[in-house]
């Protein structure tokens, strides 16, 4: 299957594209720049129909083969879902760039930049061999360095970008420690080999350190508490950026590396305790948090987080059905929040301003936009007819069928309903504070509409969500199916897409979450009181200081040990020539007795003599 390879080989190779459009016109370099995205698109469209039918479609090519290392690539259920957000995201997101950069910005740079982040996607869910996937894992920490850092003449997004790079980094180190002791103990590091042998892994010694290892890795990619503190600050991006990479690809790859690996790591206590709690944690931080944020991005941002911890918790729980309503939310989170991300990109590039406190009273200005970003804000909190509350209800619903935490399991039933009420007031501050609530103060521009095509991305996520929401059966129910079978590596269980199942628990956790979320919008007063009392901390300040304090150390350690003198350099060389013959010297013992045989001929005696002196 050729066809996989050129699934990653077609937007690396779009790389080279916008390098030959640097003097085209701008709409020119977005047509050129989509046409490979567009062309893998199209090719796995034309594999789609295998992988319903229950194949995986897999590709061997050897590569290094004295070292047992070869390109190995897989698509299935899983890696199809995911290969269509990235590429279908992708594409939105170049046509969108097209009229959010201005002109000052280099446009063959971005789009440079984002197809180079677009491959190592694919490449990390394409992949089939576990050190294939941390190569690409890595890859996509550069480049979305390279992205959130795209305007780096701005201090803040060079920190942002420099935090983001140092904190995926971390956990791209511990992944790649953890793939070595899979690797070992399961002597494979192939996905196909490898998910089949949960029981020898779990019954290993080194379980519980390869699944630390591991999570560490997946929690640190996907923000998860108490990493969560580098997304906020990798707005600092062009809104472009934050679209693709904070709803579709970047944070996803550790809930996808998650679901790839559930077959593997689930099933323990220790699975249910750290990803269960991790996630609960993650929810309700991220859900407090977002209320309280002044910056359209930044409220996003937050929202997203607790959207993570939504998926990762409900991973946790370790039931088949809690499984399947992950990878439902997982869809739909990322359709509405690319649209939301969107869309305040468009409030942003339209009035010169994020902040919520200025942006009053938008509808009068710019009702279509107003109306596709309320839409996607009533998904986002799990409003009826819209694709967000169905998710929701699974996940209502399977918080109530677990004893994670034995007789404290009612807790995580109510938690969710208070996280899920956050949701509500965030939205609604979203929606009012933005579009309603008097008028604009002090903007830096009239806000008006945008450009018409600007505003097609949105569109088309915003039907995306009514159209789920009101028949998911027949818009995603096959691509639910498949992709919950690839990552429960085993029988689909039984669940309804229907849009109304009665009156029933969940159903009524929504209600009153959608209830109270409203009236704590409207008494928000007190909660902001009560907030502003707490001392702020500074994430990305904190991050500057300690990394300064770390190069002070580097750069102390460096004159200490090149400080321009020869003996110094001598000294460090004869010390690390000392230690590493000790371990050698240890064994000398088996040549006790012997002699050595001196050169037999006169000549090369006088030789070797003449290069010890010399030395």
């Amino acid at each position: 299957m050729i066809e996989l390879l050129l699934l990653v080989l077609l937007p690396l190779l779009g790389v080279l594209v916008p390098v030959f459009c640097r003097h085209w016109s701008r709409s020119s370099c977005a047509m050129a720049t989509a046409v490979l995205p567009f062309a893998a698109l199209a090719l796995v469209l034309q594999l789609a129909p295998a992988v319903f039918a229950g194949d995986t479609l897999l590709l061997h090519l050897p590569w290094a083969q004295a070292l047992g290392l070869l390109i190995s690539l897989r698509l299935d259920g899983l890696s199809l879902l995911f290969v269509l957000l990235i590429l279908g995201m992708g594409l939105l997101v170049i046509l969108y760039a097209r009229y959010y950069l201005a002109e000052k910005d280099s446009m063959p740079r971005f789009y440079a930049f984002l197809l180079l982040f677009m491959a190592a996607m694919l490449g990390v869910v394409l992949s089939n061999n576990l050190i294939q996937l941390w190569v690409f894992w890595e890859l996509t920490s550069i480049s979305s360095f390279l992205l959130i850092s795209y305007w780096w003449h701005r201090a803040d997004a060079r920190l942002g970008a420099r935090m983001a790079l140092a904190i995926t980094g971390f956990g791209g180190l511990a992944l790649l420690a953890g793939v070595l002791l899979l690797g070992q103990v399961l002597g494979s590091y192939q996905l196909d080999v490898v998910l089949g042998k949960a029981a020898q892994l779990q019954q290993s010694n080194w379980y519980p350190l390869i699944l630390v290892l591991i999570l560490l890795g997946a929690f640190t990619k996907s923000a998860q508490f108490p990493f969560h503190f580098w997304l906020p600050n990798a707005m600092a991006a062009p809104t472009p950026v934050s679209a693709y990479l904070h709803s579709a690809t970047m944070v996803k790859a550790g809930i996808f590396l998650l679901a790839r690996l559930y077959p593997l790591l689930a099933g323990s206590d220790l699975w249910f305790l750290l990803v269960t709690l991790t996630g609960l944690t993650t929810l309700l931080v991220g859900a407090y948090l977002a209320l309280f944020q002044h910056d359209l991005k930044g409220l996003l941002a937050y929202s997203t987080i607790s959207h993570l911890g939504l998926i990762t918790l409900l991973l946790g729980l370790d039931t088949d059905l809690a499984t399947v309503a992950a990878i439902f939310h997982i869809m739909n989170h990322a359709i509405f929040k690319a649209s939301l991300f969107m869309a305040a990109g468009i409030i942003d590039h339209e009035s010169g301003s994020r902040d919520m406190r200025k942006l009053n009273g938008l509808w009068q200005f710019m009702p279509v936009t107003a109306t596709l970003a309320m839409v996607a804000s009533a998904s986002m909190a799990g409003v009826p007819l819209l694709n967000g509350f169905l998710s929701k209800e699974m996940f209502f619903a399977e918080t109530l069928h677990q004893d994670v935490l034995g007789a404290l399991s009612w807790l995580i039933p109510v938690l969710a309903t208070v996280a899920a009420i956050l949701s509500v007031a965030y939205s609604a501050r979203f929606i009012h504070d933005v579009f309603f609530n008097g008028q604009p103060r002090g903007l830096p521009k009239t806000p008006h509409e945008p450009p018409r095509y600007m505003r097609v991305p949105v569109e088309v996520l915003v039907a995306l969500c009514i159209l789920v929401g009101v028949v998911p059966h027949y818009v995603v129910g096959d691509l639910l199916a498949v992709a919950s079978v690839a990552a429960l590596a085993g029988p689909l269980p039984h669940y309804s897409l229907s849009i109304w199942h009665g009156f029933n628990l969940p159903l009524l956790m929504s209600m009153v979450a959608l209830v109270l979320g409203i009236c704590l919008y409207a008494n928000r007063k007190h909660l902001f009181r009560f907030q502003a009392e707490i001392p702020s901390l500074n994430a990305l300040t904190l991050f500057d200081q300690w990394f300064r304090q770390w190069v002070s150390k580097a750069q102390r350690l460096h004159q200490r040990i090149e400080n321009g003198e020869l003996q110094t350099y001598l000294s460090w060389l004869l010390m690390l020539m000392v230690l590493m013959l000790l371990l050698p010297l240890q064994q000398m013992g088996q040549f006790k007795g012997l002699k050595p045989e001196l050169p037999a001929d006169p000549l090369m005696f006088i030789a070797v003599l003449v290069a010890a002196v010399a030395a």
